[in-house]
């Protein structure tokens, strides 16, 4: 490919399925990529395969992307002069193609069954061969293929892969890469219904858009030399292929949409209260790095320093610590009010806040959140972070080391004092409390960890926390002194 050639970069979901985090990557690869060539970044849905397609696919990955933060030049919401952009709508452009392809016997009807390819394969597994296709189709007579459409077989079309070729090509990220054309076998570019199957058509999309580079997933790449395949049929020029490596668990094993250990889906971190600045950032550099120790960045700052040569050889490692922290560091920099509206929805959900808060009750989510800002990582997470404050006092209950805090003689002695303190208190507010902390103190001579780490447990049910006297202030004075009383009472 020319070098001086715009740059042109397409990411193709099929709609069987809401967008992935691996999906994702592939995405906003190709969308860094072409905002760092000022080149084009085009959608193409890929949705031949009907039976697999879901309702809502196509809008889930539209939908997910303008979320997570990436436009794109081309789509079927952004017309272009290479349309359609669905597969689907692009029937007439194949349907020439494929029959020049059988004109010059390049291609040809295969009438096989798939109870015949199966019984194929199968006998090729047992004699330890590679399964593939015995082009049994490839010299019939124009008899013969008249003959089985009497008797009603609809055929497909197979591509005729030459014999004895290698087929090569300069991959961005693993470099020189061959295969034998032996060991591909005629494959199907046309399926029995008339459409084109995902090799063929990605091929032609892929050129008629003048796609000039094809970043993908590593998963695709036994697919180029078909591709390639296709384009050397034609003639056309193909384009420059690179093939990013695989995310892994922690196991290192492939992610899997099974995994119960990953969350899998965009959709779910929005709904989970994660900010898609820190998702693009995460994703940015799941497989790819920057030069130096930095690891946050805007999305302006990817977009100038995004070079294919630093995508990794190795694969990704998808790791829920760096997600967690990452996340936290753009959820700190949020003003309260925002990281406010990203908790709020999870609160009402959970049934500890009203569904309309009147502006009372809405302060005081504002001071709940307040406690929790710096620590947060997504909106979700101040359900479980401040259980504390909308548990019953008969519902607390002590581990083995609080209690053993809680056994030491002067406890009782410092609860009693501190409960008789916040009683007079008119105001409870987190100066007082922390004033009162003081007294209880001085008429005891309880001091450090003996008075302040009973009053947090019998108060919070938690030996580690917010700030005590603002956590305190949270939870009002009916609930501390119930909570006071409650284990005074069985103590």
């Amino acid at each position: 490919m020319s070098e001086t050639k715009r740059v042109r970069v397409r990411y193709a979901p099929s709609p069987t399925g809401f967008l992935h985090i691996g999906n994702a990557r592939t995405a906003l690869f190709n969308y860094l990529f072409a905002r760092h060539n000022d080149g084009d970044f085009i959608i193409r849905i890929e949705d031949t395969d009907a039976k697999r397609n879901v309702e809502d696919g196509e809008e889930s990955q539209m939908k997910n992307l303008k979320w997570l933060g990436m436009d794109w030049d081309e789509g079927v919401d952004v017309p272009g002069k290479y349309g359609p952009y669905r597969q689907s709508e692009r029937q007439s452009i194949y349907e020439p193609l494929i029959q020049k392809l059988l004109d010059e016997g390049l291609a040809y009807k295969c009438y096989c069954t798939e109870e015949e390819l199966e019984a194929e394969r199968e006998k090729q597994k047992a004699n330890g061969e590679m399964p593939r296709y015995s082009g049994k189709c490839r010299h019939l007579t124009k008899e013969q293929q008249a003959e089985k459409e009497a008797q009603g077989f609809k055929p497909s079309i197979r591509f005729k892969v030459p014999a004895n070729e290698t087929i090569t090509f300069n991959d961005m990220v693993k470099e020189d890469v061959s295969f034998e054309s032996n060991g591909i076998g005629d494959f199907v570019i046309a399926k029995k219904d008339g459409i084109p199957t995902y090799n063929f058509a990605v091929a032609v999309d892929d050129h008629l858009m003048e796609i000039s580079h094809v970043l993908r997933g590593d998963d695709h790449i036994s697919n180029t030399p078909k591709q390639l395949l296709i384009y050397n049929a034609f003639g056309w020029e193909p384009p420059i292929f690179g093939h990013m490596t695989l995310i892994v668990n922690e196991s290192r094993r492939k992610l899997s949409k099974r995994d119960g250990s990953i969350i899998q889906f965009i959709e779910q971190y929005r709904d989970l209260g994660y900010l898609p600045e820190a998702l693009f950032n995460f994703i940015a550099m799941l497989g790819w790095s920057p030069e130096g120790e930095e690891e946050i960045f805007s999305k302006e700052e990817f977009i100038k320093m995004f070079d294919p040569k630093r995508l990794s050889k190795s694969p990704a490692l998808f790791d829920n610590v760096k997600l967690t922290w990452v996340n936290n560091q753009y959820v700190k920099k949020l003003p309260l009010n925002d990281v406010v509206e990203l908790s709020l929805p999870h609160l009402q959900k959970a049934g500890v806040v009203s569904a309309e808060l009147d502006q009372a009750e809405l302060d005081w989510v504002h001071k709940l959140v307040s406690l929790y800002h710096e620590q947060m990582s997504y909106g979700a997470e101040i359900v479980p972070l401040s259980e504390m404050f909308f548990a019953d006092a008969d519902s607390i209950t002590f581990d083995e080391e609080e209690k053993a805090v809680l056994a030491e003689e002067t406890v009782p002695t410092v609860i009693s004092a501190f409960k008789k303190e916040l009683e007079a208190l008119e105001v409870l507010e987190a100066t007082e409390v922390k004033a009162a902390i003081k007294r209880v103190q001085k008429e005891t001579g309880v001091k450090g960890k003996g008075l302040f780490m009973p009053i947090r447990i019998v108060t919070t049910g938690e030996m580690h926390g917010p700030e005590l006297p603002l956590a305190i202030e949270v939870l009002g004075k009916e609930k501390v002194i119930n909570r006071l009383d409650k284990w005074l009472q069985n103590n």
